[in-house]
Formats: structure tokens, C-alpha cells, sequence
């Protein structure tokens, strides 16, 4: 749900390479050891059901054991997605358990459950029937445009809640058809809004004081209406600012809860074909929907997201995150900066504005590659509406109801795919879906290699200019549908985020080339960024079968050197503040300081480098000199080399030492 209009400040300062609101530290979860995402610390309370087992006599504690062992196989599908993800989140908003409680709990719930159950399994069932004869006729390929359309407006009928479950469809290959899933694409959150009167009674209930004390205006229509709430156009009184106020809708806590306990229901009677087809049980995927979707229920949630895209990219002059106004926001409502930005779906807006689209688009996908591979905190729906282009060239994002957390480990392992890619290693792409969630444990992966291989090869077959995800999507889409592999629903947001994304460079330049601004970017990482595990990554794209690639090095620095060109002489950067320019000024080199310097500690330290080294600069009994000055060439501008070999002299202490240690070990082992 976007909103767009008023102009804004600068953000300024430099990029940062590690996820705010992440400890460095590691806890317990469920038996593994994961990072926790840091949030505010609430006060921990004991559940009922252990509390009643501190004091429980022994003849009451036998039903409580059956509830225990209950709960327990009700949260196992939670479990193994902690697991999956890495990641461990210590206060849920959503666990099967919680969700029975409220439903059961309410006032008349039996009968409410028993008319929506017979309401959703009629509806559904009818839809089955339809699908069944058309197969029993042998016309179900032919009737497939109208059963696809048949079936959005049936989600729309039944509510919000499966709205949303279209939607998640619509970007789940291994569940769903990519015809149908082509049509349910369509399903759009633009729905009738609820009546003025409601949502300007549930903002006072939130403020606790009359609209008109906080607002000097409003707008007497909704700006955005969504199957969850809307956003509303005001001005505070005191400043004079403009803001957005996004209202949640009113009731629809207690239907999406209902909605969710019949889905969870429904599920465990399909848990055999989701586990033939899938690999997983039906529950887990429900439990991977309803946490999402009771994450958008709570503003105060989307709130946090905020802050934290704010503190990631505070140092970066070229995107725009709008502030929140924490005084009066709340579980209900969510009151932003407004944004005024142009639509990217109107390209002739944007050139009329002077904006470059070049440098946007470069800035786009600079901001979209670091949110999913240094932060591990992406924006889950990118679609135009959330997406603007400032007048000054910078990029605007809003709507963070919907986002999606990376692991440091699958941040590594989509890198690793990345590298195995380049490598043609097909057998090692196949394990890292193992790694990422997309196979289950020790599935038999010979099969998918080949098929990996095909679509890759198919892909850039022509070049990597000619790379385009969707045809590749498209590709992996018929391999998903054919094999027993689940998208995990972080990397389904991952997929349509990146799909969304090229749709909006295609549409405001037809002819943009992704990878020809991707590829540059993650070249610079691999080159620049001292985290060990990406020097491992760095290190195996360099040697391939032993021998040292020089092309391939040659290559990364040309690439590197062409993103640091694009993103220092952006437009965007030129509205920068006095702040912004000056920590801007080390960007506008490939500063390869802290490579050169690892890269000598290496090569004295481990032999089997140093071993290669000199095997790469001996090969074939020359000594490959050219090769060396041909790398010199590309770098002599971008590095201080006094300055360079000042430094490497100063860590030369370390050095000796840890080579010390090294030799000292390596004879030890040896007796």
C-alpha cells in the first residue's frame, strides 16, 4: 500500500555493513545456536501451562502432559523453521497454540467456526468439483484462463485473509501453477475502504485526544485502501509537517485468527501430499503465512521495521526511508512522513522532472543488493506503488509491513550460489537449496543437476547482458513444479522482490541490462569487504581446479571500478548535505587497502596459498610478469601505493607473529 507527496530533508553519512538491531552475540533456540534479532526488551512472562506445572498435584498432571506433548507437536513446524532460518525470535505474535487460544476462547466460537468452516470448505469444494469434471472431460488445459480467474475472484469473495493467501500464491511455484499463478497476480489490496467515520474514531482511540488537537487537516478520502487498512493524507498542527496515518481495519484481528485456526485445520488433513510433493508438511507452510500476516496486524511491528531500514541506510544519501512519529502511533495506527515522490510506473513523469534514469535505476538496485546481502533485512513488497522516485534522483520506499530477515549464514550461502554459479559448479548450487531450505536433508540432488545446469546455461547463453530473471524465474518456476522443492517464504519474498524490481527498470528503460548493475556490485564486495567468509568467497571465484584465474581478477576490478564510477557521479549525490559529500569522498575509489593487506598475511601465512601463488605466477614454466602488470594498470588509479606499502609495513609485527604461530603449529602436527 504506497502513498506519495512533500518535500523532505537529506539523510546523510556513509553505508554500513552490518544489520542493525542484530547482537553480536549468539542464544540458544530450540536446541541451535543462532544469531537473535535484537528488538525491545519486554518482560518475559511465564505460560499458564508451566505455571500450573510448578503446582499441579500428580493425579492433575497426566491431562496436562497430553496438552504439553500437544503444544509440542503443534509447534514443531515453528521449530524447524527457527532452525531453517537461523534465526531465532524470542517473542512471537504468532505460534499455533496462541492462534487456538483466541479462537477458542471468544464468546460463540464453535458456531462461528462451524458456519465459516462449511462456508470456506462449500465454496472451496465447488471449485474442486469444477476442476475434477474439467479432467474427467479432458478439457482442464483448455479452460485453464477462466478456472485461473474463477479462482482470484473466489479469494477475493472470501475475505482478507485469503486475499493475502492469493497472494503468497501468486509467488509460490512449488504450490501452484505459473498460469494460475500469473493470474492471481492480478489480486490487488485496492478494496473498498471502510467509512471515515470508523477509522477516524479508532486514530482518537489510539491518540487518546480529538483528531482536530494533534491534525490541522486530513483528507476526507483515503488515499490507499488494502484488505488490511488505509492511509489518509494530514498535517500536524504543531509543526506543520504532512504525514501519512495508516489505520488498520476495524475487527479484523479476531477474523484473520478464525481464518487461520480453520487453514491450520484444513492443513493437517493434507500433510501426506504436501510431504510427497513438497518435502514438508502443509501445517509449516500455514505457520510461514500466518506469521507474516500477523505481523502486518501489528503497526507497532511495522514501526520497528522502519527504524531499522532508517538506521541501516542513514549514511547513504541516495535512498529515503520516511521517519515515524512514535507519539502517535500505535497497534492500530501508524503515522509516517509523507512522501513525495512520482510513481514509477510513469517514466514520462520522471524525465519531465530531470531525474536521471540511469543513475535512479543504478541506485535502485545498488539499494535492493544491499538490503538482501549485507543488511539481511529486505523490503518483502517492492512493487511500484511502495517504490517512488524523488525529485533529486534519490529512491523512496514505503509500506514495511511486509519484510523479510536473512540469516548471516543464508546471506553466505546465496553468496556461495552466487560463486558455485560463476564456477559452473552445479553440483554445489543443488546442495546450497539443501543449505537454504529449498530440498529437504538428505534428498537425492543427482537428479536436479542436470536440470540446474540447462536452465543456467540457457540463461547465459548469450552473455551476461542478456541475462533476465523473469525468463529464468519461468525456468526455475517448471523445475520447482517438478520436483519435490519448497520455496521457504523468506525466499519467495526474496524472488518477488527481485522480479518486481527489474519489472520497474524495464518499465522506465526497456532495453536496462540487471546483471550489468548487479554483477558490478557484488565484484566490489567480494574485492572490498573484509569479512573472512567473504574473502573464502573471493578466493574460490579467483582459483578454479587449482589454477589462479587472472582474467577472472582482472574482470572484478573492472567491474568494481564501474560501480564506484556509476554510484559517485549518481545525480542524487549532488542534493547530498556538506556531511554526505565529504564521507563520500573514499567512495569515489575502489579502496583496496584492506585486500592488499589480507591478501600479504595470507600469502605468508598459509602455505597452501602461498603455494598456489607461486604455481599462478610459474604456470607452465614462465613467469607470468604481463599478467601482473596488467593488473597494476587497473589499480595504479585507484590505490595510494606509499600509503598502501606504509600500512602493510605497520601490520608487519602481526604478520610475523601469526607466521610464527602458523610454523610453530605446522612443525608440532608434523612430530
Amino acid at each position: 500500500m504506497g502513498f506519495c507527496s512533500a518535500k523532505i530533508s537529506i539523510s546523510s553519512g556513509a553505508s554500513r555493513h552490518f544489520l542493525p538491531g542484530w547482537s553480536g552475540h549468539v542464544s540458544s533456540c530450540n536446541g541451535v545456536v543462532v544469531p537473535l534479532r535484537k528488538r525491545k526488551s519486554r518482560r518475559a512472562r511465564l505460560p499458564i501451562s508451566a505455571a500450573a506445572a510448578t503446582s499441579s498435584s500428580p493425579a492433575k498432571m497426566v491431562p496436562l502432559q497430553r496438552r504439553n506433548e500437544q503444544a509440542e507437536k503443534m509447534t514443531s513446524a515453528m521449530e524447524q523453521l527457527d532452525i531453517e532460518r537461523g534465526v531465532c525470535i524470542p517473542f512471537r505474535k504468532y505460534t499455533p497454540d496462541t492462534v487456538r487460544n483466541k479462537v477458542l476462547e471468544s464468546r460463540g466460537s464453535t458456531l462461528s467456526l462451524l458456519a465459516r468452516g462449511v462456508e470456506i470448505v462449500w465454496n472451496l469444494g465447488l471449485y474442486w468439483s469444477a476442476l475434477t469434471y474439467d479432467c474427467l472431460v479432458g478439457r482442464d488445459e483448455e479452460v485453464v484462463p477462466y478456472r485461473a480467474r474463477q479462482l482470484r475472484n473466489l479469494l477475493c469473495d472470501l475475505g482478507p485473509s485469503f486475499i493475502k493467501a492469493g497472494q503468497v500464491l501468486a509467488n509460490r511455484p512449488d504450490i501452484i501453477r505459473e498460469d494460475y499463478m500469473n493470474e492471481l497476480c492480478i489480486l490487488q489490496d485496492d478494496v473498498p475502504p471502510f467509512p471515515n467515520q470508523v477509522a477516524f474514531a479508532i486514530i482518537e482511540e489510539e491518540l487518546g485526544q480529538p483528531l482536530e488537537q494533534v491534525f490541522s487537516k486530513i483528507s476526507s478520502q483515503t488515499i490507499a485502501a488494502a484488505s488490511l487498512g488505509q492511509v489518509y493524507r494530514a498535517t500536524l498542527r504543531e509543526t506543520g509537517e504532512d504525514v501519512a496515518i495508516k489505520v488498520l481495519r476495524p475487527q479484523i484481528e479476531p477474523i484473520i485468527y478464525r481464518d487461520l485456526f480453520l487453514f491450520r485445520t484444513l492443513a493437517s488433513f493434507l500433510n501426506g501430499i504436501s510431504l510427497q510433493k513438497l518435502g514438508c508438511n502443509a501445517e509449516l507452510i500455514v505457520d510461514e503465512f500466518g506469521e507474516k500476516l500477523l505481523e502486518e496486524l501489528d503497526y507497532t511491528l511495522e514501526a520497528r521495521n522502519i527504524e531499522d531500514f532508517i538506521e541501516n541506510f542513514k549514511d547513504d544519501p541516495t535512498v529515503k526511508i520516511p521517519r515515524v512519529y512514535k507519539q502517535f502511533s500505535g497497534s492500530r495506527v501508524l503515522v509516517m512522513e509523507w512522501i513525495d515522490g512520482i510513481r514509477c510506473t510513469n517514466p514520462q513523469a520522471i524525465k519531465e522532472a530531470g531525474i536521471d534514469v540511469n543513475g535512479f535505476l543504478t541506485i535502485g538496485v545498488s539499494a535492493a543488493l544491499r538490503q538482501l546481502l549485507e543488511f539481511g533485512l529486505f523490503h518483502g513488497d517492492p512493487h511500484p506503488g511502495n517504490i517512488f522516485a524523488m525529485r533529486d534522483g534519490r529512491i523512496a520506499y514505503v509500506d514495511f509491513g511486509n519484510v523479510a530477515v536473512l540469516s548471516q549464514l543464508n546471506k553466505q550461502i546465496l553468496i556461495d550460489a552466487v560463486v558455485h554459479a560463476v564456477n559452473e559448479d552445479y553440483a554445489e548450487m543443488a546442495n546450497d537449496f539443501t543449505r537454504l531450505g529449498f530440498l529437504a536433508k538428505d534428498t537425492d540432488v543427482s537428479p536436479i543437476i542436470p536440470a540446474l545446469e540447462a536452465i543456467w546455461q540457457n540463461s547465459v547463453g548469450k552473455g551476461l547482458s542478456d541475462f533476465n530473471f523473469r525468463i529464468v524465474t519461468g525456468k526455475f518456476n517448471q523445475l520447482v513444479y517438478n520436483y519435490p522443492i519448497r520455496i521457504p517464504v523468506r525466499f519467495s519474498l526474496v524472488i518477488r522482490s527481485l522480479l518486481t524490481q527489474e519489472g520497474i527498470c524495464f518499465t522506465l528503460k526497456p532495453d536496462f541490462k540487471f546483471l550489468e548493475v548487479a554483477y558490478p556490485y557484488i565484484a566490489k564486495r567480494l574485492l572490498t569487504d573484509p569479512n573472512p567468509a567473504l574473502r573464502e568467497r573471493l578466493i574460490q571465484v579467483l582459483f578454479k581446479d587449482g589454477v589462479f584465474q587472472w582474467k577472472r581478477l582482472e574482470n572484478l576490478i573492472v567491474l568494481a571500478k564501474e560501480n564506484v564510477a556509476k554510484m559517485s557521479s549518481n545525480p542524487a549525490l549532488q542534493h547530498s548535505n556538506s556531511r554526505s559529500s565529504r564521507s563520500l569522498q573514499v567512495a569515489k575509489k575502489l579502496d583496496l587497502t584492506e585486500t592488499i593487506k589480507d591478501g600479504a598475511r595470507m600469502f605468508l601465512i598459509d602455505s597452501g596459498i602461498r603455494r598456489q601463488m607461486i604455481m599462478a605466477l610459474t604456470e607452465d614454466s614462465k613467469l607470468h610478469i604481463q599478467e601482473l602488470v596488467d593488473v597494476y594498470r587497473l589499480v595504479e588509479d585507484q590505490i595510494d601505493i606509499p600509503s598502501v606499502a606504509l600500512e602493510v609495513l605497520q601490520d608487519l609485527p602481526n604478520v610475523t607473529r601469526d607466521f610464527m604461530l602458523a610454523w610453530t603449529d605446522t612443525i608440532l602436527s608434523d612430530r
